[in-house]
């Protein structure tokens, strides 16, 4: 079938790549606030502690955990942001100097993505016509308004996305105090990580199987190794 003989049909694809800024924060965020919660209370608990202390450390760690994720991902998202707004003055001032060679830059790019010489650089004098800057932001530079660092957007989701995956097992631990909560702990970490694969696999249009598997196993490694870090310890002490 030509293409042109379905240019009339509607088209309603749906795509998932403007979702990458805050669904990779937060899924970031809940794994690790689960993963690391649970694996730190288990550890306390099977080095013999009691209960309260395993509560306390969990609460600790929830709070702890929460803020270094929201400072991490600020600093670290906020570097990205200073590379772009560098990069970009660059090309403004290169805009402004050097038209002419901008212009060569950008056709040279739609030329190497398979456009004739003669239709690239048309295509690139009439979006440069229409923003200059944005065109060679988003050929060039590879920025766009998908793409772009958000640093206070990006902090919060994985602040609140930790707290939201420390929760349970916190909140087993104070439901289930004593010799039931490591198994409360852990089967409930267990039951949170298959549903953060599952919607993480969702909301980013992957098959929830592997997400599922994958975000399982690591977690149960994790809680596992810290567990018997704490068995081996608490002994020794």
């Amino acid at each position: 079938m030509d293409i042109a003989d379905t240019a009339d049909q509607p088209h309603h694809a749906v795509h998932y790549v403007n979702r990458i800024g805050w669904l990779r924060a937060a899924v970031l965020g809940a794994n690790d606030g689960i993963v690391s919660t649970a694996s730190l209370m288990a550890g306390i608990a099977a080095s013999g502690a009691g209960g309260q202390s395993v509560l306390l450390s969990g609460i600790a760690a929830l709070v702890a955990g929460a803020m270094s994720m929201a400072a991490g991902e600020y600093v670290s998202v906020s570097a990205q942001s200073d590379t772009e707004r560098a990069d970009l003055a660059k090309e403004k001032a290169a805009l402004a100097t050097q038209p002419h060679a901008e212009w060569a830059e950008l056709r040279d790019i739609y030329v190497e993505r398979g456009l004739s010489a003669d239709l690239a650089g048309q295509v690139a004098q009439q979006l440069m016509a229409a923003d200059a800057l944005g065109a060679h932001a988003r050929d060039e530079l590879g920025i766009s308004e998908i793409a772009t660092a958000r640093p206070a957007q990006a902090a919060l989701a994985s602040a609140a996305s930790f707290a939201a995956g420390a929760t349970p097992p916190v909140l087993a631990a104070a439901v289930a105090p004593g010799s039931g909560g490591v198994p409360a702990i852990v089967g409930i970490c267990l039951l949170c990580l298959v549903m953060l694969g599952y919607a993480g696999a969702r909301l980013g249009g992957a098959r929830p199987v592997r997400s599922v598997l994958r975000t399982l196993f690591w977690g149960a490694l994790a809680m596992g190794v810290t567990a018997g870090a704490g068995h081996l310890f608490g002994a020794a002490i």
